[in-house]
């Protein structure tokens, strides 16, 4: 049987559609910012959480592909950047403000900023210069996951043309990382490989005010009960 007829097989199988895709990846998300915040010697945990960042990272290419309007997609991405910052700082750094670090939505803005001007740019040597520009940026701002995050996202942007190989990639990009417990995120191929290509239920505003909503709730547990 060819790869092909297989990958159909596995399509029509599955029960993953992008709605319970996020379902997952937040579930994940929640379990690595419990671990890294209120049980840092729980590493299960975080574990669980590597699985969170490639499930985001391939959903955004999606959503990329199926927006009407990039331009309200880069808006919504750069408002909840702006409105999950203090949350992030207060969660992970105890502070209001710690300009070294920023939150995941940065990532996600820039990444989605690159594949808008990756789209409308089709000679490669500007490309390469976008795509530079971008994972410099990303690392600069020190946006969470920085450069690697953007490199992932190019992955399922590149490879959605023949998605096995982007799966395939995007599992192999978990090995870049001198911590081995980024590694478990290889198992993200598992969901993500059995997506069945369709929306399922919207609760889009949902997914963006549960990442701040959730890191202000882990601070305020770890404050009260520290």
């Amino acid at each position: 049987m060819s790869g092909t007829k297989i990958g159909e097989l596995l399509r029509r199988a599955s029960a993953f559609d992008a709605f319970s895709l996020k379902c997952l990846a937040i579930l994940c998300m929640a379990a690595d910012h419990a671990g890294r915040i209120l049980f840092p010697e729980e590493l299960n945990l975080v574990r669980i959480g590597r699985l969170a960042f490639p499930i985001f990272a391939f959903l955004l290419t999606e959503g990329f592909f199926h927006t009407r309007d990039i331009y309200r997609y880069l808006a919504r991405l750069g408002i909840f950047a702006i409105l999950s910052e203090i949350p992030f700082d207060l969660a992970f750094h105890q502070s209001i403000w710690y300009p070294r670090s920023q939150n995941v939505f940065f990532t996600l803005f820039i990444s989605v900023a690159l594949m808008a001007a990756l789209e409308r740019c089709r000679e490669w040597p500007e490309r390469i210069l976008e795509i530079f520009i971008a994972m410099w940026f990303a690392e600069a701002l020190g946006s969470d996951y920085g450069f690697r995050g953007v490199l992932l996202v190019l992955i399922f942007y590149v490879g959605r043309a023949r998605p096995w190989a982007g799966l395939t990639l995007g599992g192999l990009w978990n090995f870049l990382w001198q911590s081995p417990v980024q590694r478990f995120g290889v198992l993200y191929v598992i969901p993500v490989g059995l997506y069945n290509g369709k929306k399922g239920r919207s609760m889009k505003y949902f997914f963006y005010v549960f990442y701040p909503a959730h890191l202000l709730l882990l601070w305020a547990i770890k404050y009260l009960c520290g």
